[in-house]
C-alpha cells in the first residue's frame, strides 16, 4: 500500500495497519514543505540488510534515515522491531512509531544524538500529541 501526499510518500510493505499519525504535518514542521521524503514501513529482514550495508551492524533496526540530498531523504521503520521495543519499554507501539519517525526526521535535518535532539523530540511530541 502506498499513500502519497505533497512531497511525502508512505509505503507499507507489512500486513499490519499503520497508526493514524500526522506524518505530513510532522515532516513539514521538521523538514519544511519542499523536502521530498519517502517513508517505508517494512520488516526486520529489510532493516537488517540496510543496517549491515550502511552501518556495518548485523541486526535489524527500529528506524533508519538516509539523506539523499539537501532536500530529499528516506526513512525505513521496522514495525516488528518497534513493537518489540514497545513491549520492552512498556509503551504503546503507535507512540513509539511516532517517536522514531520524529527521531528520523531530526537526523535528516542534521541533528545527532544528544540532549539537544532529545529536547526537540520532546517538544515536537507534545506539540503534536504523539
Amino acid at each position: 500500500m502506498v499513500k502519497t501526499f505533497p512531497n511525502l510518500e508512505i509505503t507499507n510493505t507489512t500486513k499490519g495497519k499503520l497508526p493514524r499519525l500526522p506524518f505530513l504535518k510532522l515532516k513539514e514542521k521538521v523538514l519544511g514543505k519542499t523536502y521530498e521524503l519517502s517513508v517505508v514501513f517494512t520488516d526486520n529482514a529489510t532493516t537488517k540488510n540496510l543496517n549491515r550495508i550502511y552501518r556495518k551492524k548485523d541486526k535489524p533496526a527500529n528506524v533508519l534515515a538516509f539523506p539523499l540530498s539537501k532536500n530529499r531523504g528516506e526513512i525505513f521503520l521496522s514495525i516488528k522491531e518497534i513493537k518489540k521495543s514497545a513491549l520492552m519499554f512498556g509503551r504503546k507501539s503507535d507512540v513509539l512509531i511516532g517517536l522514531f519517525f520524529i527521531h528520523a526526521l531530526l537526523h535528516l535535518k542534521g541533528l545527532s544524538h544528544g540532549s539537544t535532539m532529545e529536547r526537540i523530540e520532546e517538544r515536537i511530541q507534545k506539540a503534536f500529541r504523539v
